[in-house]
């Protein structure tokens, strides 16, 4: 499980449903929790929480466009790159720290990725897990 720590900078409220964008320096991670401020008391802007997410939820992209509806994109460096015969678990030098991926390993081969490539790592908002 990938977990970072950061601050609540904004938080938008629909029904029962909360958009949740934590800073974890420079970059902001969107969550959509089901809570508000009204029925969570973590839910401040201001309040440090962690962000969590599988590694197999991370998906990996070596060119990004803008034109792409993943919100949470964060470029960095694969620093290590274990190759299985089907699956591949990857670690990414980012500036919010080591971000893991499991990805299979036909996608390796397919976007070329060794050590040292430069990539995305990317995550939907609905996979972000929030915890005080």
């Amino acid at each position: 499980m990938n977990t970072l720590q950061g601050q609540i900078s904004n938080i938008q409220v629909n029904g029962s449903l909360a958009l949740v964008s934590t800073r974890i320096n420079p970059i902001d991670f969107t969550a959509i929790v089901i809570e508000t401020p009204e029925t969570a008391d973590y839910l401040k802007i201001g309040n440090t929480i962690h962000v969590l997410f599988k590694e197999t939820e991370v998906v990996i992209a070596t060119e990004t466009s803008k034109n792409i509806s993943l919100q949470n994109q964060i470029p960095g460096t694969v620093t290590q790159l274990k190759k299985g015969t089907l699956l591949s678990r990857l670690t990414i030098d980012t500036m919010v720290g080591d971000i893991v991926s499991v990805i299979t390993t036909n996608a390796i081969d397919q976007l070329n990725i060794t050590e040292g490539t430069k990539v995305t790592a990317m995550i939907k908002t609905n996979e972000i897990l929030l915890q005080q």
